[in-house]
């Protein structure tokens, strides 16, 4: 008995028909069997006419109730109950909210549903409740229900097994390109884009006329997604994609012009905003932005929108520059936006991605099986109506005989078979010459009968015709594509900006040129270049930096907003920065610690920064090199590219010895000359050919042989035909001299003089490349700064000891010297400087030097 428990049997055991079945196995069918009818049955759309079953069931509800776009209107509730009932037995909000959206202008670009009464609108407002609407057809909407009646299509039982329902609809319409759609399935989704009725009609007659046509070739018609509420298509990249691969992400911005008011104020007016934005939710959060100050120059905002169109209008403070403004409202709310675009739907049931081609390809198939079927359904139409027309042409010409066996007979069962034993007809003919009518008997109407038999006979031909060939079709296709375009073809509505593309923060700020400052204690800053006036030579400066007593500016250059800035440390690491993210001051203010801006390590400090025009051309990037020096003298040389991927917490650039650190760098093209100096007043010259390219974390070789006592003070990289090499002492000496005073060496050699070094002039502190249109700025270690023209310096001498540039006080000393490009001769005296002409002070010196 304990057996036959442990192995039950259907008969033996009291369970029965229970049988144990892997509860994962069931799972796993039943998830697959759910997830397939929801993929079908009613997410995804159907390739051949664009819709999903509900849409396609509200639509042929509609056509059965019969209101049409020439008939009254009916309720919504009627609508909803015809279609509820009968096709579609799921929620009644489901089958009314898809009705009401095919209504909405702003939802679909071209209505299929034409609403009478509250249907919602723009701002997100809700339709009034089904009772209260109306609605019927669009003319639009027949069209895709056109023919339908002609067993163009194939019919299914609908959910009670009591009626049928198309399966898909004859679309006359390609309805899928036209309005788009967009569903969430199990394990995919679909978002597909509105396209302009006239483009996308052009687009499938090219097709027809070249089914070789590629999707570039079809992107000539058909331009870019058009979306019923207008708005800019900014950049095209997306719309490429999209119609290539069917997935594609498109930008699209809102439609702004700019006016100014009556009392002088300027204000933007939005006219279009892109598609599904909801109006008020944006203009909601927009003045929440503007109050959490995240936007500003906005001074109030108002919907102006009425029955003639939409108007958004944000008035501006006086102060305010209209484009930076719209560019922070494109940048920040849904003025601008993105639509997503994966085209999947069904093809043959099954789930597919598609492109703009996979689209046309498979209406056109759709449309010929419609034409296919339409002709069969007339030609076996018109062959009934001839086969008639021949009994009775007979029965006419055999008139007495066919009365006189009417007559003859008792009941209408031997009449009818009398004549089609007589005549030879059909039971069909015979029936049909024994319900003529006597009117037909009279002349006219045999001549009518005979004339009908013609056009019969003709139209069975045609018909023949069309079944016979498929150009024939193929221009049936195109005689229905440019009627529907006469009908309702339109302009596009949506803007392509072709040089558009992702919004950048760089469309806001105006590339300028600055001038960027970093002290000695890691403060960082830039200002305005115009800020600072040239100054004649020798003059004490004005103040251009506080500092702390112990602080002091260590690097000063000029570069413009859009620039890259990549900071070297004296550890040999690299930071990326572009210089607008550089907090902006005036020319007295300390900055910021650059410890804020870049993660840069605490024990270490900046000792090089680099400006770089871009890190995106891969042209630019792989033609240039970086060349860095160390203060040992080690030079090492790495491609651009190497350096042109930033990273927040910074890279090895140079692999640094102990001991030593990072002195300075240089971007080169491959072809120039370097230049190191040390601070024994020495300089070696050499090709740049002469160290070879190295990986990212290399040290380099040496580049000059320095004594114990020396060490290298900085590096130049002449790039420019008509440059000289100024260089400049501890105690504000400097000159400029010839570069081809500096003969050329062999890399690491220990060099020829470059300044005459004595106790007046201290130890070189700087060299820099300068021609007669620079101008020179030099800072001191307490801060003082002073700019001035290199041409009011004469070119002397390699060996010489130079001359005063700048007036020092006691124990004061210079911190940093950079080159300027002068724009603009500026020169003004200022109340900060004082004129130093005291005699043998500012005197050249005689060349006494020598050349080692």
């Amino acid at each position: 008995m304990a057996e036959e428990n442990e192995n039950p049997t259907p008969e033996s055991s009291p369970r029965g028909n229970i049988i144990p079945i892997n509860i994962e196995d069931e799972m796993r069918g039943a998830y697959i069997d759910y997830s397939m009818s929801v993929i079908i049955s009613r997410a995804l759309p159907d390739v051949r006419d664009g819709f999903k079953p509900v849409h396609r069931r509200v639509l042929y509800g509609m056509s059965e109730l019969g209101v049409y776009h020439n008939r009254p209107y009916k309720k919504s509730a009627r609508i909803v109950g015809e279609v509820l009932g009968k096709y579609h037995p799921h929620g009644d909000s489901s089958v009314y909210d898809t009705m009401v959206r095919m209504a909405q202008e702003w939802s679909l670009r071209y209505p299929l549903v034409d609403g009478q009464g509250n249907f919602g609108s723009v701002d997100g407002d809700s339709p009034a409740a089904m009772r209260y609407t109306e609605a019927r057809l669009k003319r639009i909407a027949e069209e895709m229900l056109a023919d339908i009646n002609k067993e163009t299509v194939d019919y299914q039982p609908n959910f009670d097994d009591s009626l049928s329902e198309p399966s898909v609809l004859p679309a006359r319409i390609p309805n899928l390109l036209l309005n788009g759609t967009s569903g969430i399935a199990v394990g995919m989704a679909t978002n597909m884009a509105p396209h302009n009725l006239t483009e996308v009609v052009d687009g499938i007659k090219a097709y027809i006329a070249d089914e070789d046509i590629s999707v570039e070739g079809l992107m000539e018609f058909i331009k870019a997604p058009d979306f019923p509420t207008g708005g800019i298509i900014y950049g095209y990249s997306g719309v490429k994609s999209a119609f290539e691969t069917g997935r594609g992400r498109i930008v699209i911005r809102s439609t702004a012009n700019f006016e100014t008011s009556k009392t002088g104020k300027e204000r933007i007016v939005v006219t279009e905003i892109p598609y599904m934005v909801n109006k008020a939710a944006m203009i909601e959060k927009t003045a929440a932005l503007i109050n959490e100050k995240k936007i500003e120059g906005i001074s109030d905002i108002r919907d102006e929108s009425d029955r003639t169109g939409m108007r958004i209008v944000y008035d501006l403070k006086r102060d305010a520059v209209p484009n930076v403004v719209l560019n922070n409202l494109y940048k920040y709310t849904q003025l601008q936006s993105s639509f997503s675009i994966n085209n999947v739907a069904l093809v043959k049931g099954r789930p597919h991605t598609l492109n703009l081609k996979d689209m046309i390809k498979h209406y056109v198939t759709h449309r010929i099986e419609v034409i296919t079927r339409r002709t069969e359904y007339e030609l076996k139409e018109a062959e009934k109506r001839a086969h008639i027309l021949e009994g009775l042409l007979i029965a006419l010409d055999n008139l007495d005989e066919v009365i006189a066996l009417i007559r003859a007979s008792k009941d209408p069962d031997e009449a009818r078979d009398g004549l089609m034993s007589k005549f030879n007809l059909s039971e069909i003919q015979a029936k049909a010459i024994l319900d003529m009518r006597l009117q037909r008997l009279t002349g006219l109407e045999r001549d009518k009968i005979i004339a009908e038999f013609e056009e019969i006979k003709k139209l069975i031909e045609r018909l023949n015709e069309i079944l016979g060939s498929e150009d024939v079709k193929k221009e049936l296709i195109i005689e229905d594509l440019n009627d529907v375009k006469e009908k309702y073809g339109d302009e596009r509505r949506s803007v392509i900006e072709m040089a558009g593309g992702d919004f950048n923060i760089e469309d806001m700020i105006p590339d300028d040129e600055m001038l960027v400052t970093v002290s000695n204690e890691g403060y960082i800053k830039r200002t305005a270049l115009v800020e600072y006036r040239t100054q004649n030579r020798g003059g004490v400066g004005s103040r251009g930096v506080k500092t702390k007593d112990t602080d002091y500016t260590e690097h000063l250059f000029s570069a413009t907003n859009h620039n890259y800035l990549l900071f070297f440390t004296e550890k040999g690491k690299l930071f990326w920065l572009r210089v607008f993210e550089v907090p902006e001051g005036n020319k007295t203010s300390k900055g910021r610690a650059i410890q804020n801006l870049i993660n840069i390590e605490s024990d270490d400090s900046i000792r090089a920064v680099l400006n770089v025009k871009t890190l995106t051309d891969e042209d630019y990037i792989n033609n240039n090199f970086i060349i860095m020096c160390t203060k040992n003298g080690v030079v090492k040389k790495t491609l651009l590219e190497a350096y042109s991927r930033p990273r927040v917490n910074g890279i090895i650039a140079i692999n640094i010895n102990e001991g030593d650190q990072l002195l300075d760098v240089a971007l080169t093209n491959g072809d120039n000359h370097i230049i190191i100096a040390a601070s024994e007043g020495k300089a070696v010259r050499f090709h740049e050919s002469g160290i070879r390219a190295m990986g990212r974390g290399a040290t380099g070789v040496r580049g000059i042989k320095l004594s114990e006592s020396d060490h290298a003070i900085g590096m130049v990289c002449v790039n420019r035909e008509d440059a000289q090499l100024m260089v400049v002492s501890e105690n504000g000496y400097g000159k400029r001299s010839d570069i081809e005073e500096y003969r050329i060496t062999s890399r690491g050699a220990k060099g020829v003089k470059a300044l005459n070094i004595t106790d007046k002039t201290g130890k070189l502190v700087a060299i820099k490349e300068v021609t007669d249109e620079d101008d020179l700025m030099i800072i001191t270690i307490k801060g003082i700064l002073i700019r001035m023209s290199v041409s009011d310096l004469r070119v002397m001498g390699r060996a010489t000891q130079g001359v005063r540039l700048i007036k020092l006080n006691n124990n004061d000393g210079i911190a940093s010297v950079t080159r300027i490009v002068k724009e603009e001769e500026e020169e003004s005296e200022d109340s900060d400087i004082e004129s130093n002409s005291e005699s043998g002070e500012g005197a050249e010196p005689s060349e006494t030097g020598t050349e080692e």
